[in-house]
């Protein structure tokens, strides 16, 4: 897909990681959409702020009726709330399900054909290394991540006839406020993940593995499950 030229509806575009997906897509020539819950807190210059809150279906038809000629869908609104599954709030867990895998998939839903009407196009879902590693500590995002990740696959098969593309992009630590608490070594800078996602677009990879933490955790799924030690 060339992004010359595409119009771009970009969640969570108001900061971090989304902040740089719709920046850059302005430099290349694309019409963008930064949506977010509050829109007046979209400052990107050149993108045009539009209110979606990906947890509130409502307003995904209306930013979908809104964005009439988009031809490309990123989800990238997501949350952590560091909860475990089975010590963690139920409140929680729903919550960072919702946002990470319901969000998407009814955006996703209200999006396909408005970019299928355009002429087609591409969804690209922000995802991570968790969706194939789950670390106790981590459990609930994990499991919203990994059920995103089946989202892609499967919506990937069925919007294919319908001149949609599916991407998914998996990194680990990118240097966000999410991650604030984690040494900068381990840190990838986010402007450069937001570019290999746009040339991963461009190319119409089902994949796009950002950084060195998620091609070993990606190559070690054939790998059988450890017991826990004693």
């Amino acid at each position: 897909m060339e992004l010359k030229n595409a119009v771009a509806v970009v969640t969570g575009a108001n900061r971090g990681f989304g902040r740089h997906l719709a920046a850059q897509l302005v430099e290349r020539g694309a019409k963008v959409y930064g949506a977010a819950r509050r829109p007046g807190t979209v400052d990107v210059p050149g993108v045009i702020p539009l209110r979606l809150d990906v947890t509130d279906e409502a307003s995904i038809r209306e930013a979908a009726r809104v964005a009439h000629d988009a031809t490309l869908l990123i989800n990238n609104a997501g949350i952590s709330t560091g909860a475990s599954l089975i010590g963690g709030e139920p409140a929680e867990v729903r919550r960072e399900m919702e946002t990470n895998f319901f969000g998407p998939l009814a955006a996703t839903r209200s999006f396909a054909p408005v970019i299928e009407g355009n002429g087609g196009g591409a969804v690209l879902n922000v995802l991570s290394a968790l969706s194939w590693l789950h670390p106790a500590g981590l459990g609930s995002y994990a499991a919203s991540k990994a059920a995103a990740w089946a989202l892609s696959n499967a919506t990937r098969e069925e919007l294919a006839p319908r001149g949609i593309a599916v991407s998914a992009l998996h990194v680990g630590y990118m240097d966000t406020d999410m991650a604030a608490g984690v040494p900068a070594d381990q840190k990838v800078a986010a402007a450069d993940v937001a570019a290999q996602a746009l040339q991963g677009i461009e190319a119409g990879l089902p994949e796009i593995l950002a950084d060195e933490a998620s091609r070993y955790v990606k190559q070690s799924l054939a790998a059988a499950p450890q017991p826990d030690a004693d």
